[in-house]
């Protein structure tokens, strides 16, 4: 499964096409972000592709979660959402 890492600065837009098009080949798709800011763009992001896909006639859902990544040999927490289609 695609993995899509979001950040502070990723634009809601650009990584909701990415979802959408995810989705859209797989059925299903990961996203991970880190920090409020990583955060709130992610969850812009899966209600903009929400919009996207439901032009097609796809409805998906959000799953949320925490995970453990390593980042420079540091252990960080980090929410991951899964988007399927319904």
């Amino acid at each position: 499964m695609d993995i899509l890492k979001v950040s502070a600065k990723s634009r809601s837009t650009a990584v909701a096409g990415a979802i959408a098009g995810v989705v859209r080949e797989c059925g299903r798709t990961e996203v991970q972000a880190i920090g409020a800011g990583a955060v709130n763009q992610a969850v812009k992001a899966v209600a903009i592709a929400r919009g996207y896909l439901a032009e097609d006639g796809i409805e998906i859902v959000c799953i949320p979660s925490f995970t453990e990544v390593i980042i420079a040999d540091q252990e960080r927490t980090a929410i991951k959402l899964l988007v399927e289609k319904k």
